[in-house]
């Protein structure tokens, strides 16, 4: 009934060609059109144009790659019946497609950000793939027998083609045919990230607000907040349960599901209705959970120069309320490499805390996405951008942006990632540079007043992507060499780059992916500061 209900409200497109393009980007005089009356408005600094006109320079000059970044991004459009639902991961047909010709959740959300960003395009690709990816989450999901939790999202779905026939089906994946075999625990959090967006952009809550849409934010959250075991308010996943979804050692409470837990409790927060008792039921835990889930993530996730020297003196084999390392990490355990990396100014969330183990790598989207959610204070977002400043040839350095540092190497990678011949050192996810997260790395840099930041890695961007024809990932310390097994033409390398370029230059798109401080959350940080 519910499939019915949402069929019977689906746009009415016929054809790929309804969906229309434009490389149009908007003037700064649409800084005025941002919605004020917005319970959940995006940074203040976006509500004075004065003082966003001091901070950001002249927009860049329309590059000629803008054109063409487009003319790719409107191939890769995916249709269902005629119908527009998605993006392909990657149009380049050199080697076997393995799974990239699917559309993925978490792949798509920087291409619908492009397609919302601009105003004479029709946003119903994006409430189709919203709408579908909801009726895909009510299928029976079941993996060697074992039936997997009603809320998980898919990670991907494709349009199979029976052959000789017209009918096309839906086809999607939660894990079952993955490499790795890996549910993906950032999916519903994507798509709870991805509707805010599209009504803030839009300003239609009706979607939201159906039966359908709140029972399908319910039951990802009902996953997430269920009660057990755990003493943290941490996330407990798998290794490879994220972007990084190959071995490398995530496994537990990474960073990246953290923040991303964060910022979908944020956004449902929002969207939830609360008229009812299940409701107010359900809104409670979520206050309880940001509130606790922001003082852990502030206090022991962080880390700068004062922290790591606390760390260095740590005693081990504390007992009781009054112990000062709570995980009973060893000092012996801190990486050499940490103590040269960790500037004098700066600091950074850690990739995962746990019982005697911190892993201190620097993992690019956590920490971008904990600046865009408020996760992090003021006082640790300008401290992230100061290590980032601080460290650009090794974090950015010819491509931005590294998606970990630094990479595991020798008899470590051996026994993290299993051998993994494409994990080996500098490479793909084992500290591979990763277009896509030049618009994280925009967003977060626009949102504290340090657009030169997005600005300087925009400038680097633009002199090879179109030139190497859009790759997956780059290798090297640096991102000097084009992945050894990159995909070319990969779509999520083009939506990065052009949702960069239209946030740079209107940075009111910001609203979309952006928090302010929540009041009721208070700010603790009971750990060190920044050192001046």
């Amino acid at each position: 009934m519910a499939t019915a209900n949402m069929e019977r409200n689906d746009d009415s497109i016929s054809s790929m060609d309804a969906v229309y393009f434009s490389t149009v980007v908007r003037s700064r005089s649409d800084l005025s059109r941002i919605d004020e009356s917005s319970s959940d408005q995006a940074d203040p600094l976006l509500h004075n144009n004065t003082a966003l006109l001091t901070k950001i320079s002249l927009p860049l000059d329309p590059h000629p790659m803008i054109s063409q970044a487009w003319e790719s991004l409107k191939r890769s459009i995916v249709c269902f019946r005629g119908v527009p639902v998605g993006t392909i991961a990657a149009l380049d047909n050199s080697d076997e497609k393995l799974n990239y010709d699917q559309v993925f959740v978490r792949d798509f959300v920087p291409s619908a950000l492009v397609f919302l960003m601009d105003k004479d395009q029709d946003n119903a690709i994006v409430r189709k793939f919203l709408k579908m990816t909801l009726r895909l989450q009510k299928r029976k999901k079941v993996i060697d027998r074992f039936q997997l939790s009603p809320g998980v999202m898919p990670a991907s779905f494709k349009v199979k083609h029976e052959a000789g026939k017209k009918h096309e089906s839906m086809v999607p994946d939660f894990g079952g045919t993955a490499i790795g075999r890996v549910a993906p625990v950032d999916s519903g959090f994507w798509w709870i990230i991805l509707l805010r967006a599209y009504t803030k952009s839009t300003g239609d809550n009706s979607l939201a607000e159906t039966d359908e849409f709140q029972e399908g934010m319910r039951l990802i959250l009902d996953l997430c907040l269920s009660e057990g075991f755990d003493t943290f308010p941490t996330l407990l996943c798998t290794d490879g349960c994220c972007m990084i979804d190959r071995r490398m050692g995530l496994y537990g409470y990474p960073i990246e599901i953290q923040a991303l837990f964060y910022m979908a409790l944020r956004c449902a927060k929002h969207l939830l209705k609360h008229d009812d008792k299940q409701g107010k039921e359900l809104m409670e835990k979520i206050e309880l959970r940001l509130d606790a889930l922001s003082y852990h993530m502030r206090n022991y996730y962080w880390l700068d120069l004062k922290q790591l020297n606390d760390v260095y003196r740590y005693k081990t084999e504390e007992y009781s309320h009054t112990a000062v390392n709570k995980f009973n990490v060893m000092p012996d355990s801190l990486p050499d490499w940490i103590f040269d990396f960790m500037p004098h100014r700066g600091g950074y969330f850690i990739g995962n805390v746990s019982p005697a183990r911190m892993d201190f790598r620097w993992f690019c989207l956590g920490n971008c996405i904990a600046i865009l959610s408020c996760l992090a204070t003021t006082e640790q977002s300008n401290a992230i951008m100061d290590l980032i400043e601080s460290r650009w040839d090794v974090l950015i350095g010819e491509m931005p942006a590294k998606i970990c540092y630094p990479a595991l190497e020798n008899h470590e990678w051996r026994i993290i990632t299993g051998c993994d011949p494409k994990n080996t050192r500098w490479s793909y996810h084992n500290g591979g540079s990763w277009p896509v997260l030049l618009w994280l790395l925009t967003a977060a840099s626009i949102k504290i007043g340090r657009p030169h930041i997005a600005r300087r890695a925009l400038d680097i961007a633009e002199t090879r992507l179109l030139k190497d024809n859009w790759p997956e990932y780059y290798d090297g310390k640096h991102g000097r060499f084009i992945g050894k097994q990159a995909r070319k033409l990969q779509t999520w390398s083009v939506a990065g780059y052009l949702v960069a370029r239209k946030m740079f230059d209107d940075p009111s798109h910001l609203r979309m992916v952006s928090f302010e401080e929540d009041k009721h959350i208070s700010p603790q940080h009971r750990r060190s500061k920044s050192l001046p």
